[in-house]
């Protein structure tokens, strides 16, 4: 059996894509154990974690396209994992500001989210992410049903939020935000020149 062989590439596409999802991680705490993460420690969590947030979060919205425009519908069975791993990023990067920055102190963290906006968007985006993230399974898409999808088109102001938590916290250099704010105008863009060109033929069938 070749490595073209269809089978095998879906019995080994998941655990393959499942540990790529992992390296990030392990990446982060080989920096750890060797002492590597810089002057500023938390800071280099924080934003690594933040940016692999972002980057699962736009390789999630990045499936669809990618699936209609390469017509390899395999592609959508990575979706529900990629989608797992931006909530479980989101989550670290979470993590690191609630232990290491806050110290668990709840009325520092409220006081953050009231007063700084990238703060309140991104805490924002965290909440969202949690209805989706917990409604992930087989069983609730079932019990949903319809409404299931609709839930799950939260992704995309999470997306926005997202984008913009970290533009407004970079003070300097714009360049790496911009980039995902444009990767991410890209992706919305393509779906709504989609349903427009769905709803173009709909009218013409009336």
């Amino acid at each position: 059996m070749t490595l073209q062989s269809p089978r095998l590439l879906q019995r080994l596409g998941k655990p393959l894509v499942f540990s790529a999802c992992l390296l990030p991680l392990l990446w982060l705490i080989g920096l750890a154990w060797s002492d590597q993460l810089g002057v500023n420690p938390v800071e280099t969590l924080s934003h690594r974690t933040g940016d692999w947030s972002l980057r699962f979060l736009l390789l999630t919205l990045a499936v669809t396209p990618l699936r209609r425009l390469t017509g390899w519908n395999g592609l959508q069975r990575f979706r529900r994992m990629l989608g797992l791993f931006a909530f479980f990023y989101v989550s670290l990067h979470f993590g690191v500001y609630l232990i290491f920055d806050q110290f668990f102190d709840l009325s520092a963290i409220i006081a953050d989210v009231v007063k700084r906006p990238y703060i309140t968007v991104g805490f924002a985006a965290f909440v969202l992410l949690i209805p989706l993230a917990t409604t992930s399974t087989n069983r609730m898409m079932k019990r949903l049903g319809r409404h299931w999808q609709r839930l799950h088109r939260l992704v995309y102001p999470i997306a926005i939020l997202g984008v913009l938590h970290y533009l407004w916290l970079v003070k300097a250099d714009l360049r790496e935000p911009l980039i995902y704010a444009g990767v991410l105008a890209v992706l919305l863009g393509y779906r709504v020149w989609w349903w427009m060109r769905g709803s173009s033929r709909t009218s013409r069938t009336f």
